[in-house]
């Protein structure tokens, strides 16, 4: 345990009341009743095996800020910083801010945000290393970033940009709650070094001496519907009916006087020029992302066309089977799909611990993807050896293996991105857009492979045809009924909408031209299937605007997260810092993607040093659940 200060202030020091059997949505406050084994479990802070004797270390404790008195001067920050030595580009608690109306008249409206643990906290289930944990202990949701691989998945899913992925460690981290302060009677270091008196700490609904409310939402706060915040809020003072964020983030917020509460909608403050931006649209963090999906998707619709045309007895696949082209294309498909897992593994910030992907296969819906495609894969790789030996039996088990594994792995691919916290992601069109994909890319290769091989005949190619115009026809119709919905939407989805037409309104655009026209060649190809310039032209078109969808898919997404500040937490500022060489100046406060320059020596050395013990406890983490508290 840690030492109190003889001079700590009384301030500091947590309250012991009364509390509520249940909070505001319904969930015990009591987290461990008397005669649960886990109060004999101590958290083993600094060693110590000792248990807090405070009477409430068993309830959800929360934050509680004042924003009436909240000044905006960061004291959180540096304290809870200085306290679990965070660099200048990490920080767990983050101030932003929100203005309405105009001068003389202005207002400002500090936040002040960390980790709100949770009572139906999204990053513990949708983490696939297991990383987090939910305690009894005060309700904290703790993260271990050893534990950690840096996929970021969990920065994905939180609603509010809670966990910190670090750019240059390559792992991600979080607010603790101060677990070890809270064990000796202490409130959280941001709580205790708040100057204007606004944050404040306790079990939750307990309303704060010299305080009036303990609302769950304020200006700028997403809804609470996803998680169920353990975070309350005073805000007397009168807010203006229209609430501004300086950063870049094109939203504002408009009260809606019916209902007296604020809904986020579309700010118009980047203007409404088409830009091109096809740098910010391609070269980005998520491009291994891109490849990974097309490549998987594309590979997984040429396996299924194969076995089920072969089984169906479809003459194209017949011929396929029995021309030269056909171990070649097995061969091609196996490269891409190593390709597309090699560019995914490289993007985790500790791409030398990607076994632990599978650890969270009970609730991650990445655990079971990385479960579905990696079994497909081992599918894939298994029916072409066979293939080539000509074993029967065994092609037959493998291509059964993979018909059953591919369509898991792919509709996890589609669960994991339905994410309330990124309402462009949360659509059906998510799943029309995925399975579209495996009709027209996998037509799409076996075709350029039998077009090399000369394999087929005119006749045979129309029914690939039908297959890749049926993708392109489906990815069109959600793409439209998408666009539709986000035009006529609120918040967030409205917002991704206004950057698909004026950020990236040009690439866009030629998406939707290349689309139409990859349905006008393969109708065309109906008449002359077997044109080699005809596939040619279909070819590029296709491809060009897979990639350029599929990039927007990623680019134009935007979370439901704290407002931050004109440089702090801002994404136009970063961009701009990195393009100008501000980022090389650590006091900014923006980091380039340094865990990138992973070598593959460092996975060499990491296997040499792990001795046979550790490789087999490793193994056991996979297939071996521990309950969580």
């Amino acid at each position: 345990m840690i030492e109190t200060r003889s001079d700590e202030q009384k301030y500091a020091f947590l309250r012991t009341e009364e509390s509520r059997e249940k909070n505001r949505y319904g969930d015990n406050i009591e987290l461990a009743e008397e005669g649960n084994a886990l109060r004999e479990v101590s958290l083993n802070i600094n060693g110590d095996t000792g248990i807090s004797e405070n009477p409430d270390r068993y309830k959800q404790h929360g934050f509680y800020l004042n924003a009436d008195n909240c000044i905006g001067c960061h004291a959180c920050e540096a304290a809870c910083s200085e306290k679990n030595d965070n660099p200048a580009h990490i920080s767990f608690r983050s101030v932003g801010y929100v203005e309405g109306g105009t001068y003389p008249d202005y207002q400002r409206l500090n936040i002040s945000m960390a980790c709100n643990h949770c009572d139906d906290p999204v990053c513990l289930k949708g983490c696939p290393t297991r990383a987090y944990t939910k305690f009894a202990e005060y309700g904290a949701v703790l993260q271990d970033p050893d534990i950690c691989f840096g996929c970021g998945y969990c920065t994905w899913v939180c609603p509010y940009n809670a966990p910190q992925l670090d750019p240059v460690k390559g792992e991600v981290s979080k607010c603790n709650m101060c677990v070890d302060r809270l064990e000796v009677g202490l409130k959280p270091s941001c709580v205790s070094a708040c100057l204007g008196n606004a944050l404040d700490f306790g079990v939750i609904e307990n309303v704060p001496e010299n305080r009036e409310q303990a609302q769950a939402e304020i200006p700028g706060f997403p809804t609470t519907d996803i998680t169920h915040p353990n975070i309350r809020f005073q805000q007397t003072r009168q807010n203006k009916r229209e609430m501004t964020r300086t950063d870049s983030m094109p939203l504002k917020y408009h009260k809606d006087e019916e209902v007296g509460k604020y809904k986020p909608v579309v700010d118009e403050k980047h203007g409404v020029k088409k830009q091109w931006n096809w740098k910010a649209l391609l070269m980005t963090h998520e491009s291994s992302h891109v490849i990974f999906t097309l490549s998987t998707q594309a590979i997984l619709g040429a396996f299924l066309i194969i076995v089920l045309g072969s089984f169906t007895g479809v003459e194209a696949i017949v011929a396929i089977q029995s021309s030269v082209a056909y171990l070649p294309l097995l061969v091609l498909m196996n490269v891409l799909l190593m390709f597309g897992f090699y560019k995914l593994n490289m993007h985790l910030g500790k791409p030398h611990r990607f076994y632990r992907g599978f650890y969270n296969l009970r609730h991650s819906p990445v655990s079971r993807e990385i479960a579905g495609v990696s079994l497909f894969f081992s599918s894939l790789l298994g029916f072409s050896v066979f293939s080539y030996f000509e074993i029967k039996p065994l092609i037959g088990l493998f291509a059964i293996m993979g018909v059953l594994s591919g369509p898991v792995g792919l509709f996890y691919m589609y669960k994991l991105y339905r994410i309330k916290a990124r309402p462009f992601w949360d659509h059906w069109q998510t799943a029309s857009s995925f399975v579209g994909t495996c009709l027209s890319l996998g037509s799409l290769t076996i075709v350029f492979v039998a077009l090399i091989a000369d394999a087929l005949n005119t006749t045979q190619y129309i029914s690939l045809v039908v297959l890749l115009l049926l993708g392109l026809l489906l990815e069109a119709i959600g793409h439209v009924a998408h666009a539709a919905d986000l035009k006529n939407s609120e918040g967030e989805g409205s917002a991704s909408w206004y950057l698909q037409t004026t950020r990236f309104a040009w690439p866009y655009i030629i998406s939707n031209v290349l689309l139409g026209s990859s349905i006008i060649v393969s109708c065309l190809l109906l008449d002359s299937p077997s044109s080699t310039l005809g596939w040619l032209i279909l070819g590029l078109s296709l491809l060009s605007t897979a990639v350029i969808r599929r990039s927007l898919f990623f680019a134009l997404v935007i979370p439901t997260t704290m407002p931050g500040a004109f440089f702090w937490k801002n994404k136009a500022f970063e961009e701009h810092a990195k393009e100008t060489g501000l980022a090389n100046m650590p006091q900014v406060g923006v980091r380039y993607e340094e865990h990138r320059t992973f070598k593959v020596g460092e996975l060499i050395d990491t296997i040499k040093t792990t001795t046979a013990k550790e490789a087999i406890d490793q193994l056991k983490e996979i297939f071996y659940w521990k309950k969580v508290k």
